[in-house]
């Protein structure tokens, strides 16, 4: 019988590695795989099981809108579609949405309200600033969009954006021009990284948009649905963008994105975007439920307590590891930075005591656990971090 690596390997596209685990249930913070050994998950199906494996609640919604009506498209209405639209609108404070299904969906339909804003604001601008070292999708737009040249050269050139150090406002004076746009930023670099932004950063970049007249839109994929302690992450420093980029979190693992927009992003007209799926009854139900628990139960407060207690408990371990070069990260997206390129092999020993992580890049791990974990499940991620740290410097 063929392994499931060489099942694997016959049939797929091979346009990413795996880590040689084959996952087969879920409980809360934990996974088991099919020899059954036991796992914490610090990965989080990539940030977007906020509220862990099989939540009752998320359960039962999957459930009850599954025998009701999973898919109609949007050439009718429907009513959970509206009620979900009702509570992000609500607790953003923004004033129109639209749903698709994946953050680079999100990210792609920000980059056309920014091309559009441009040619219908500013002289037909069609230049959007965006980032070293972010991340925004692996859509053909999103792709050039982001910091990487390794994931953009091979489908390039597209034209239209200008790459500046993040974290350096006057970089991005410079490089506004007649054909600047709109101005394309994560709150926090998660794939980059886990690269956080300096304090008052997105209160200038909001600045520079007001005094130039380019849209400042934000990449909340990652960082959205209570991931860094509050709701929004631009909501740490109260800086509403023009337009949001959502996904991940929201569906607690069912696929769903929204690009939200406020007054000055509600620029799109009739045939302007469209989406088969996108907003259909099965996924806008279970992000409403998911929405609700997070709300009802203050859950992004449990991740802001969680990820100090983390951050902490790990940098307690910097003097007796010296491969710990500094921890970074904000609520329960952190990152290990590495003085040394030994991310795998640690990932591996992680892995081997029953913690599941991953590295972003050779010397940084990133940890991003749902945000319902318990104190004790931290404490034992620490220890099992503590004694993988040991063996990999023996």
């Amino acid at each position: 019988m063929p392994t499931t690596a060489e099942r694997e390997s016959a049939v797929f596209m091979m346009s990413a590695g795996r880590l040689p685990v084959t996952l087969v249930r879920g409980e809360g913070s934990k996974v088991w795989d099919d020899e059954g050994n036991e796992y914490l998950d610090f990965v989080a199906g990539i940030a977007a099981d906020n509220l862990g494996h099989c939540h009752p609640r998320i359960v039962e919604a999957i459930k009850r809108q599954a025998e009701t009506l999973l898919h109609v498209s949007n050439y009718f209405y429907t009513i959970p579609q509206l009620d979900l639209a009702d509570v992000i609108l609500e607790q953003s404070g923004m004033t129109r949405i639209f749903f698709c299904n994946s953050g680079a969906e999100a990210t792609e339909g920000a980059i056309k309200i920014g091309r559009k804003w441009g040619q219908t604001r500013r002289d037909g601008a069609t230049e959007i600033i965006v980032m070293d070292e972010a991340f925004h999708g692996r859509t053909l737009a999103s792709v050039n969009a982001s910091g990487n040249p390794n994931y953009r050269e091979p489908f390039g050139p597209l034209e239209g954006f200008r790459h500046v150090p993040f974290n350096d406002v006057g970089a991005v004076r410079d490089a506004i021009g007649p054909q600047t746009a709109a101005i394309l930023v994560e709150p926090l670099q998660g794939e980059g990284g886990v690269n956080v932004a300096d304090e008052g950063y997105l209160v200038a970049l909001r600045q520079v948009c007001d005094e130039h007249n380019l849209l400042l839109m934000l990449d909340e994929v990652q960082t959205g649905i209570g991931r860094t302690g509050k709701l929004f992450a631009w909501q740490h420093e109260d800086v509403q963008p023009d337009v949001m980029a959502l996904a991940k979190g929201l569906g607690s693992g069912v696929p769903i994105g929204a690009i939200v927009a406020n007054e000055r992003g509600d620029i799109l007209e009739p045939g302007d975007h469209g989406t088969t799926f996108g907003g259909q009854p099965f996924t806008t139900s279970v992000a409403l439920e998911t929405l609700r628990v997070i709300i009802e139960e203050d859950i992004p407060s449990q991740a802001a307590a969680r990820g100090e207690q983390l951050t902490s408990g790990i940098r307690a371990l910097e003097d007796r590891h010296p491969l710990i070069d500094h921890v970074r990260g904000k609520g329960l997206l952190v990152a290990v930075q590495l003085s040394e390129d030994v991310g795998p092999a640690l990932v591996a020993a992680i892995r081997e005591r029953g913690l599941i992580c991953n590295v972003v890049k050779p010397n940084v791990l990133r940890l991003v656990p749902p945000l319902t974990i318990s104190e004790d499940e931290i404490n034992d991620a620490i220890g099992i971090i503590d004694d993988a740290l040991s063996s990999i410097a023996e």
